[in-house]
Order: structure tokens, then C-alpha cells, then sequence
């Protein structure tokens, strides 16, 4: 009785959300203020309408269940418990059962359905299916949410991400083309510029991509960026502070950030003001920091979400498990791990650790929503982001050894990224070679030839990166003699640490000239994508 008692309250609740939804005035009751608890157990219980959905409709998820022995959640009070449901991610889920059986019905319907690509660092492109319900919510929440952020248009959208039948390309240019003047160029510098100039400052523009593509976008233009109004919305890996100030500098007027994953949705969470600001004190207060901040290394991106629409929950490894609260996805997604690490803060949880500090959230930016916070780290599989693309140790390996000179002669690798003065951000892969193995310049630029061509190959999203990175960016490939550089004092016992968090000096590396030229190959996407994810 209280399973079918919470059905009930759910589908109540989407009558009256249809209502809300009408107007952009009605939608912002979606988010009253003193609603957290309620809109968290809200996110419960239609988490709770999608599991059945999903049990009752989808032969994959029965199956699912069945291989992992897994029942229905039980309910306390009119409040599920999600954590008896087994998680997935694209290996136990994705790859093992047909797009078809995931889908509510068993089959993908025969018209309405659009299907778009991710690859991750394996190069083989996943197929994702889009149904019309789908799409429309999408679209609306991407209204509201362009409009609460850049304020009322008329907008000029510039989307600068990957087109094609990539993930991110095609779902923006889907969702925004009946609500702004809409151009689709994909990362071309010279194709944008020229349309800026052509249409004139008059526009308020939004020009959407990666961070390094538009930091390079920046850079390349031949007029003051102050004389145009662009704001600028980035996704597929994060940006850091430095970069977002350099932007603004330069005359942007408004960088925004969000996050969302091909896999799941275009519109999980995004940055606002606010959540800038706190961004900014983290930097600048390390005893608040120290209280917030769970895991070492870069400061997290911060985005709010609403719980509502994605209940979002951390393993204990501090993986991100994310469930799509709304009733209109053609494949659910339940308890889906994307491998990425992450924390979320309830706002009550923020305004303690803030009150520790001496502080409240006015005294960071007044007029907060009260919504959940996501502090993103990054990658939680080792990879590191590049213009929008995910390299992995297991993609350099294969690189490796697919050049005989390398493979005879390198003992171990690592990399890191990093960024100058300038915001310009870099790659660099260490290669530690075996003892009694040397380098000659000449033959480090060979090498470095051969090893990022097999990189390109074996990884389209870094194949297209390389594609558009300007002169002198381009990663570099250096060699280290044996225990020296990264690799000194080294403990052969432990793990090798494939991510270094500083550059190393010392390195056997080549000339700028003798940077491989990127092989002529069809257009893939970058990463999968995170756009305005809000």
C-alpha cells in the first residue's frame, strides 16, 4: 500500500509540474525557498515511479534485477530507500544488454527517436536514444534555465561543440533551435569570428564549447571582445578560475559551466553566480576549504542541481551515482555510475560548515537558491581531460606498445596537465626509459611522431582535439633515463602513478617543428558532453 500510495503522489505531482511548466513564471515555484527536504524526498519517490516503470517495461532491467537478486526498494514512511538497487554503468549495463531491451516496450519505437554518439577513451562510439517526451522536457528546462542565467533574449547561440551525430552537437542545436537565432559551426575559430563581425555587436550572443577551444577563440579574435555582448557556456571538462577571469578580461561578459554526461542527460547541473562565488572563497579561505573539500588536489568545479529531476547519490569510493527522476526517458537510467568523482552538500549541510567559518551563504552572494551542491573533481578512472577530450593510461599503453622503438625501451609513463600564466593549458606524457637506454633529440622526435599518430588512432575524442589545438599547444611527448624526473625514487611495490600533479623539468623532448601533423579522418565529437547542464 505505501509503494502504490507513493505512485500516486508521483503522478499527481506530474500533472501539476505540466501546469507549472507553461510559463517561466509558474516554473519558479519549482524552486520556493525552505522546499530542500521536500524537493530531496520528492526525487525519492520518483526515483521509486522509474524503477517500477523500468521493472514492469524494460526486458535489460529485468534481467538486471534477476542477475543481481535484487527486489523492490522498500519504503519507510512514504520515503524509498534507492540503496538496495544494484548500480550500473555502461560495462554491467550498457554494453551487456541491446539498446533495445533497455528501452520501456523492449524495442526502440519505429519514429520520434533520434539517435545520437559518445565514445569515451575507447574510440568505439555508444549509441544513446532520445524519445520526443524526452526531448521536449529537455528543452524546456534548457529555456528557463538560459533564461534564470543570461537574463531575457532574443539570444544568437553559437554552438561551437562537435557536430555530427555526437552526443553534445546535435542534442543543443535540437534543443535551442526554436528559441534563439541558431548557428552550428562546431569548434571552427575563423567560422565564428567571421560570424560575429558579420552580425554585429547588436546581438547578445552565447557562444557554447570547451574550455580551451574558447579560451583559443578569445585569443584568435581581431577585435576588442568588449565591443560585443557574449556570454560564454562551457561543458565536457572543467575550467578553473584563472581561466574564467582571463575570459572576462578579455571582454567576455558572463562564463558559465555546467555538467551532464551523454549517458544520462544534457541537463544536470550547472554553475550560477552564487555558486562562483563559493568557488572563489574556497580558493581564498582554506579553513573553509579544509571543511568543505573532500578529496586533495584542483578545487572542485561547484554546480547546484535540482533533486527532483536527479537524485544523486556518492559510493563509497566517492563515485557520482545518478538516477533520472523524470518520467519521460525512453532507457532509465537508475543508480548509473559515470566514473565520476564527486560530493554533494545539502544546502542545510553548506550553511553550517559556512556558520563554522564565521560566514552565512549571503556573506558569499545574497540570494542563493537553496538547491543541493555537486563538487566536481573530475575523472574517478585515472583519466585526464583535454580540450573536451578523456586520455587514459590504458590509451597511452596501447600507443606504446604499438611503436616497437617505444615499447623496447620504456620501462614506465605518466602525464599531467597543467596551465601557464597565460591560462594556456598543456599535456605532457613522461616516459621513463629502461636502464642503460638513451634518447637523442632526433630520435625523440620520431618517436613522438609515431606514438601521438597511434594516440590519435586509438582515441577519436583526442584525434579531434589535436585537430583543432593552435600552434605550440599540441601535448608533448618527453623521455626520462631511468629513476630520474617523475620516476625517482619510485617504489616498485606500489602502484605506478599515472598522473603527476606538477610539470617535470630534465626531459629529452622534441622541437616544436617536429610536431606530428594530425592524420585526415572523419569528424568525430570530444567528450561526451556536459552543457548547460541545469
Amino acid at each position: 500500500m505505501k509503494t502504490l500510495a507513493v505512485l500516486a503522489f508521483v503522478y499527481v505531482l506530474r500533472l501539476w509540474r505540466k501546469v507549472l511548466e507553461l510559463d517561466f513564471a509558474s516554473m519558479k515555484l519549482l524552486f520556493l525557498p525552505h522546499m530542500e527536504s521536500v524537493r530531496w524526498n520528492i526525487g525519492k519517490m520518483k526515483a521509486l515511479a522509474v524503477f517500477w516503470a523500468a521493472r514492469r517495461q524494460s526486458p535489460a532491467y529485468q534481467r538486471f534485477l534477476h542477475d543481481h537478486h535484487a527486489g523492490a526498494p522498500r519504503v519507510h514512511g512514504l520515503i524509498p530507500d534507492l540503496t538496495t538497487l544494484p548500480v550500473m554503468d555502461k560495462e554491467n549495463y550498457i554494453k551487456r544488454y541491446s539498446i533495445g531491451a533497455r528501452c520501456l516496450g523492449g524495442r526502440v519505437p519505429d519514429h520520434g527517436i533520434i539517435i545520437d554518439e559518445s565514445s569515451g577513451s575507447s574510440g568505439v562510439p555508444t549509441n544513446w536514444v532520445r524519445g520526443q517526451a524526452e526531448r521536449r522536457a529537455n528543452k524546456r528546462m534548457l529555456e528557463f534555465g538560459l533564461c534564470h542565467l543570461i537574463g531575457p533574449g532574443p539570444y544568437f547561440l553559437i554552438n561551437a561543440f562537435a557536430l555530427g551525430p555526437w552526443a553534445t552537437g546535435i542534442n543543443i542545436t535540437m534543443a535551442l533551435a526554436d528559441v534563439a537565432v541558431l548557428k552550428s559551426l562546431g569548434p571552427d575559430v575563423p567560422k565564428i569570428l567571421n560570424t560575429l563581425q558579420s552580425f554585429g555587436p547588436d546581438q547578445q550572443y552565447i557562444i557554447t564549447g570547451y574550455p580551451p577551444f574558447l579560451k583559443l577563440l578569445v585569443d584568435s579574435a581581431p577585435f576588442d571582445w568588449r565591443q560585443y555582448n557574449v556570454a560564454m557556456i562551457y561543458g565536457g571538462e572543467g575550467m578553473s578560475e584563472a581561466m574564467r577571469d582571463y575570459l572576462l578580461a578579455k571582454g567576455v561578459r558572463r562564463v558559465y559551466g555546467s555538467f551532464g554526461a551523454s549517458d544520462l542527460e544534457l541537463n544536470i547541473s550547472s554553475e550560477n553566480d552564487f555558486t562562483i562565488a563559493l568557488r572563489k572563497a574556497l580558493l581564498s579561505r582554506p579553513e573553509l576549504a579544509a571543511r568543505l573539500v573532500k578529496y586533495p588536489g584542483a578545487t572542485p568545479v561547484v554546480f547546484q542541481f535540482n533533486p527532483a529531476d536527479f537524485y544523486i547519490e556518492e559510493t563509497p569510493a566517492g563515485e557520482l551515482l545518478i538516477t533520472l527522476c523524470r518520467p519521460y526517458y525512453l532507457a532509465p537510467k537508475i543508480r548509473y555510475n559515470i566514473h565520476d568523482r564527486g560530493q554533494v552538500v545539502r544546502f542545510s549541510e553548506l550553511r553550517r560548515i559556512l556558520a563554522e567559518c564565521g560566514l552565512t551563504p549571503d556573506d558569499i552572494l545574497p540570494g542563493a537558491s537553496e538547491l543541493p551542491l555537486l563538487l566536481h573533481y573530475g575523472r574517478a578512472d585515472m583519466t585526464v581531460s583535454f580540450y573536451g577530450a578523456n586520455v587514459a593510461p590504458g590509451d597511452l599503453q596501447e600507443a606504446l606498445m604499438s611503436v616497437p622503438a617505444l615499447a623496447s625501451r620504456v620501462q614506465a609513463f605518466t602525464m599531467f596537465t597543467a596551465e601557464d600564466e597565460a591560462a594556456n593549458k598543456s599535456l605532457q606524457i613522461c616516459m621513463e626509459l629502461t636502464g642503460g637506454q638513451t634518447v637523442s633529440t632526433q630520435e625523440a622526435q620520431q618517436l613522438s611522431r609515431a606514438f601521438f599518430e597511434e594516440l590519435q588512432r586509438i582515441n577519436q575524442d583526442f584525434r579531434e582535439a589535436w585537430r583543432m589545438l593552435p600552434a605550440g599547444q599540441h601535448p608533448e611527448l618527453t623521455f626520462h633515463a631511468f629513476q630520474t624526473g617523475p620516476f625517482a625514487g619510485k617504489d616498485l611495490r606500489i602502484k605506478q602513478q599515472y598522473i603527476q600533479p606538477t610539470p617535470v623539468a630534465g626531459a629529452v623532448k622534441p622541437t616544436a617543428a617536429a610536431r606530428p601533423a594530425p592524420r585526415p579522418q572523419a569528424r568525430p565529437r570530444l567528450k561526451p558532453f556536459n552543457l548547460f547542464d541545469y
